[in-house]
């Protein structure tokens, strides 16, 4: 777990400049500091690397370059929070791997079926939420989630009706997963 408090201590420090780079930029561009003044062409000169690709992104979209730091800060909180979780998940499996290997072959085989889980709960989050913006089967950066989890899905979309134009099978199929795992990781 040291790897993991370095991981949160490296994200902090990114969050604690990007919020540095973002008041800056923001004393500067609203004139709070002379942009003129030695601070202000400093402030300038470190922020406007970070600031910049984002003003021309946020450009191209529509956006307005104002709101450039406070897309910085989004970003890097975001950021953080997807890098800390990723390593928590990769330590976590890393331990259980440590743990397989020491439990023999029964050990490896649960390992595997609680993997195998994982990645098909996975896979039914990802289904639904890129169901949410529109991203159907077809979809490049979806298509995948469909072979994993249709074997699940579609039984129960047969026998559980839409209530109020809400599809309820994939909720269904996500607590039966679970149970499944739990029940076959059980019984190794």
């Amino acid at each position: 777990m040291l790897l993991v408090d370095l991981v949160r201590y490296a994200v902090f420090g990114v969050f604690v400049a990007s919020a540095a780079v973002a008041v800056g930029s923001w004393a500067v561009r609203t004139r709070r500091l002379n942009p003129f003044s030695a601070p202000g062409r400093l402030i300038r000169k470190t922020s406007d690397v970070v600031i910049s690709p984002i003003e021309h992104w946020l450009v191209q979209r529509g956006g307005l370059p104002q709101n450039a730091p406070w897309w910085l800060l989004g970003i890097t909180v975001v950021g953080g929070i997807i890098t800390v979780t990723l390593a928590e998940v990769i330590a976590g499996m890393l331990q259980q791997i440590g743990g397989a290997a020491t439990s023999g072959p029964r050990g490896i085989v649960r390992l595997i079926v609680l993997l195998a889980g994982r990645l098909i709960i996975f896979a039914l989050i990802v289904r639904v939420i890129a169901s949410w913006f529109g991203m159907g089967r077809y979809n490049r950066w979806v298509k995948w989630t469909y072979p994993l989890t249709d074997w699940c899905v579609l039984p129960l979309r047969r026998i559980i009706p839409p209530i109020a134009g809400f599809d309820f099978s994939p909720l269904v199929a996500f607590f039966l997963l679970q149970f499944m795992i739990s029940a076959i990781v059980g019984l190794l």
